[in-house]
């Protein structure tokens, strides 16, 4: 998946989303920062090839926001609070990929809302990353009950255009 993202966008990474490619990461295993480089050109296939003078200061500044913990051995790993903002991230991916497949079964139109939702969701998405940490508890289950109860909305709606949908494919 991120080589096809990494093919449409070219190499404009937005911003936020080297941090969470390395919380990403962390929760698999605990890495080096040249263990964080070389996944990441393996992954793209070379298409994006992050500099150390973006992984380590980006790891300091993850350390220094309690995101990762350095073991010994150079290598880091997530904390707990690094954890709970990329499964907060993660659950909001898997809505909006639901949403989205859903709008491409429409047709045409969905395809052209879906592509202008997921820009959307990436500027969204960069910004919440790059601020999350800063968000307390009770302020990120506000925002992800907001999110949830739209994205409701949008599943109610998705539900009656395909039931008229296949009314008209059955008549």
């Amino acid at each position: 998946m991120i080589s096809e993202w990494l093919a449409r966008v070219g190499s404009s990474i937005p911003r936020g989303f080297s941090r969470h490619y390395i919380l990403t990461l962390l929760k698999e295993k605990p890495m080096t920062g040249k263990e964080i480089i070389d996944k990441a050109i393996a992954q793209t296939e070379g298409r994006w090839k992050p500099s150390p003078g973006l992984i380590y200061p980006l790891l300091g500044r993850l350390l220094d926001d309690g995101l990762v913990s350095e073991n010994e051995g150079g290598r880091y790993s997530i904390t707990t609070k690094g954890l709970a903002i990329i499964n907060d991230l993660e659950t909001l991916n898997g809505i909006v990929h639901k949403q989205l497949d859903a709008m491409l079964r429409v047709g045409t139109i969905g395809a052209a809302v879906a592509t202008d939702l997921v820009d959307r969701v990436i500027t969204i998405g960069s910004a919440i990353g790059s601020h999350a940490d800063t968000l307390s508890k009770e302020e990120r289950t506000k925002y992800r009950q907001f999110l949830l109860s739209e994205l409701e909305k949008l599943d109610k709606h998705e539900s009656r255009s395909s039931d008229r949908v296949q009314k008209i494919d059955v008549e």
